[in-house]
């Protein structure tokens, strides 16, 4: 690239792209939309129109939409530098993304129909619906927010990351791009990012085909590639590697099993699932989604590039704009550059919607106005999603970087928490509110507990009998936490069951 400061070349290529999908954004707000309202019928979108662009999504629409917000910008930045700094162990991201959507399959569409009957929004709708219990709802709700915020901090981190690339300094470049994803998801809702998904996935596609095909050819070939990273990491010592170690295997596969359990907890996941229009839908998507696990893969393989082309950076994170900087023309890397920027605004869009719905329908209908219009609930969302976007902007221009990590993963830790409130009661209705919140609170006092005393680590080893055997702490705490409800619930029952013969006589 150039020697200025400013690559302009590719900066330009980069204001291209972005000015595209900032026009399609506001032009998502007349697509896809439902039929007006009658003649003296309320006016104005309802929060299904614009949290969940009317629950018509096809198959297409969801794949990119549910694709575009499960891979994140965050993910393309994060994915390879985990690779490039740890080695084999950073790709436990692949078996995670391979065995979720089973779990998908068996457990979503029947969310969903769940959902569609009862007009629910959000996932604490569905808790509410099933157990009426406000302060399990609640539980539920605050998770999610709490969990989705940092979720939404991390895409910043993304886009900061290409915007320092393309030569850019100071904090107004990064606010001038949120300002804009604000002000057409506030106009569009949720038609906004499913429409730009489109483009965002088959740039990301381009961007990462073109790159594992030309990089490996310009380093001496993969060979050349998985040996530079075998002596880097052989040169590094430590729990490195180009293949797992056996005490790796553990962490390894609960880390996989763990993190799909929560990925479809999330709000932002959750809102992609609940805007399908049919559970075929759902279940056609739950086959066909593994293609990006593929994609996922071959964006892995950066990291082990990056080593092959002796790349001088700072941090693990600038590992894929410096690898194209360094081995594609300007106009390529400002391509590059804006495909993860756009995947950034995708996630971001789709957080920030999850997120107002549940503040929109668990708190403020639930406590301050029970009595709110469908109106009313959409212009409290908007307002909302901004409040969320803005926060989440704040977060990461006045707080550490790190500390948003570690807040992304207390973040896995949490939601996962929520799962025993959200799926137990769609497979049976035996178990009570009190028994499933008891669980939550034990899970998450737990999960918080062994995370802090780890240092915001993912995993925390347990002693017995002499061995270690080394959990991702989330894992850890949902089977503690589904213990819990197990016991509690057998307590209950049976409290219930002994209370029956006093009943008897009365009748």
């Amino acid at each position: 690239m150039d020697n200025s400061p400013i690559h302009w070349t590719a900066l330009a290529v980069f204001i291209f792209f972005f000015a595209l999908v900032t026009v399609m954004g506001f032009v998502a707000s007349r697509w896809q939309r439902g039929p007006a309202p009658p003649p003296g019928g309320p006016q104005g979108q309802h929060l299904d129109e614009w949290g969940l662009g009317g629950r018509r999504f096809g198959g297409w629409i969801t794949w990119f939409l549910v694709g575009g917000d499960f891979y994140t910008a965050y993910t393309v930045i994060a994915v390879p530098a985990l690779v490039y700094a740890v080695g084999a162990y950073g790709f436990f991201a692949l078996p995670y993304t391979i065995v979720v959507y089973p779990i998908v399959f068996a457990i979503m569409p029947r969310l969903w129909r769940v959902a569609k009957e009862a007009g629910h929004v959000t996932a604490a709708d569905v808790v509410y619906g099933q157990y009426g219990s406000r302060t399990l709802e609640l539980a539920v709700a605050l998770t999610g927010v709490v969990a989705t915020m940092p979720y939404i901090a991390l895409q910043l981190v993304g886009m900061q990351v290409v915007i320092k690339a393309l030569g850019l300094s100071g904090e107004f470049p990064l606010a001038a791009a949120f300002v804009i994803l604000a002000l057409y998801t506030y106009s569009a809702g949720l038609r906004a990012p499913a429409l730009i998904a489109f483009v965002k996935d088959l740039m990301i596609y381009i961007v990462v085909l073109v790159a594992v095909v030309l990089v490996p050819a310009k380093l001496g070939g993969y060979g050349a590639v998985f040996q530079a990273a075998g002596d880097a990491f052989a040169a590094k010592g430590g729990a490195t590697g180009l293949i797992l170690q056996p005490a790796q295997m553990l962490p390894y596969a609960s880390l996989a099993l763990g993190s799909a359990l929560a990925a479809f907890m999330y709000p932002h996941t959750l809102t992609g699932i609940f805007a399908a229009k049919s559970a075929d839908t759902i279940r056609k998507n739950a086959v066909f989604l593994p293609a990006y696990t593929l994609l996922l893969g071959l964006i892995a393989l950066l990291g082990y590039m990056a080593h092959a082309a002796h790349l001088a950076i700072k941090t693990p994170n600038d590992v894929v704009p410096a690898l194209f900087g360094a081995l594609f023309p300007a106009w390529f890397s400002g391509f590059a550059f804006a495909a993860i920027a756009i995947g950034a605004l995708v996630p971001a869009a789709v957080m920030s919607i999850g997120a107002a719905n549940l503040f929109t329908r668990n708190f403020w209908k639930a406590y301050v106005n029970p009595a709110v219009s469908p109106h009313g609930e959409a212009k409290v969302a908007k307002i909302a999603s901004l409040v969320v976007k803005f926060g989440a902007l704040l977060f990461i221009l006045f707080v550490p970087t790190q500390y948003a990590l570690d807040l992304q993963l207390l973040g896995g830790v949490w939601i996962v928490q929520t799962f025993p409130s959200v799926v137990f009661g769609l497979f049976a209705k035996v178990f009570r509110a009190p028994a499933l919140l008891l669980g939550w609170v034990v899970g998450m006092a737990t999960g918080t507990a062994l995370a802090f005393a780890d240092g915001i680590k993912p995993v925390h080893a347990f002693v017995l009998g002499g061995h270690s055997y080394a959990l991702y702490t989330g894992l850890s705490a949902l089977l503690l936490n589904v213990l819990v409800v197990l016991v509690a619930q057998a307590v209950l029952s049976a409290g219930r069951g002994a209370a029956a013969p006093h009943a008897l006589p009365e009748r």
